[in-house]
């Protein structure tokens, strides 16, 4: 059974995560189902006019009709970017289930980029960290997971893989530690790691409750605070294996609850059309074992 957690989780929604959040298979939104939940989030109609204003000056959506009789239509750049990683998804919850193990290997990513050529460093520093590499000095990343096909491919689209070195080793020492769990603690900030699950376990709690019997604004609402604190929590998350985590992980008894939650929330009566639903749809499927149901 998870854990009670009462931490706080104030958190707002973004508006511009809510305007995503709404978008249908059709790639539109329905203006006036977003105000309704909108203002089940509390938020008011000046902040969704004002950011549905900033959305098409940015040229991210096109607005047929005026208030909450118009429909907003996604450019396909905004519907190429917005879709979540689902295969990081899965994996986070294959290793939660034991089905990841991790065999000892770390894998290592290095490159000397200069200064002519700064921004692509930067954006493959960036891609380095967001799949989780920690920082062991200067231009040397290091993970538990296999990454060398994305390492490479953001090598590519930033034109620097020539400069790029990957190895993977079972002897690493940092600063004087070596066995893997120090290691971790040392190289990833577990604490705040912890802390953002912690929110979330908290906000899938609340949303367990508040499920029950509520309507459908409230449900919308409900699912759209609970996949904007899952990204929250698990977008810093390096996926790091069992083995170098302390024992029991939040993040394991996060992560179910928000796949108990899911099951709740998929279980309508009519599939529901909002893109987010079928997004984490067939994921927590799996997980929560409803799949062909």
């Amino acid at each position: 059974m998870s854990p009670d957690v009462s931490a706080e989780t104030d958190h707002a929604v973004p508006t511009r995560t809510l305007v995503e959040s709404m978008l249908r298979a059709d790639a539109t939104v329905d203006a006036g189902e977003l105000y309704d939940v909108a203002n089940t989030l509390g938020m008011s109609d000046q902040q969704v006019r004002l950011c549905i204003k900033r959305l098409v000056a940015e040229g991210q959506f096109v607005q047929d009709g005026r208030g909450r009789k118009a429909v907003l239509r996604a450019t396909p750049e905004v519907r190429s970017t917005i879709e979540p990683d689902l295969e990081f998804v899965r994996y986070m919850y294959a290793q939660d289930r034991g089905q990841a193990d991790w065999d000892g290997r770390w894998h290592v990513v290095a490159f000397a980029i200069g200064e002519s050529a700064r921004s692509a460093r930067d954006s493959m520093r960036d891609a380095v960290v967001r799949l989780g590499g920690a920082p062991v000095q200067g231009g040397l990343y290091v993970s538990p997971n296999e990454w060398e096909p994305y390492v490479q491919a953001a090598a590519d689209r930033f034109g620097v893989a020539d400069r790029v070195t990957t190895l993977t080793t079972t002897d690493l020492t940092v600063g004087g530690v070596a066995e893997a769990r120090a290691l971790a603690e040392v190289l990833w900030p577990l604490d705040r790691i912890a802390d953002g699950h912690r929110r979330l376990l908290a906000t899938a709690q609340r949303a367990a409750r508040e499920l029950q019997g509520a309507a459908r604004a409230t449900r919308l609402s409900i699912a759209i605070e609970l996949a904007a604190e899952f990204t929250r929590a698990v977008e810093p998350d390096p996926l790091l294996p069992p083995q170098l985590l302390p024992q029991p992980w939040i993040g394991t008894a996060a992560r179910a609850a928000v796949a108990d939650c899911w099951s709740e929330l998929l279980q309508g009566d009519q599939p529901e059309p909002l893109k987010l639903f079928r997004w984490y749809g067939d994921v927590i499927a799996e997980v929560a074992g409803i799949a062909g149901e």
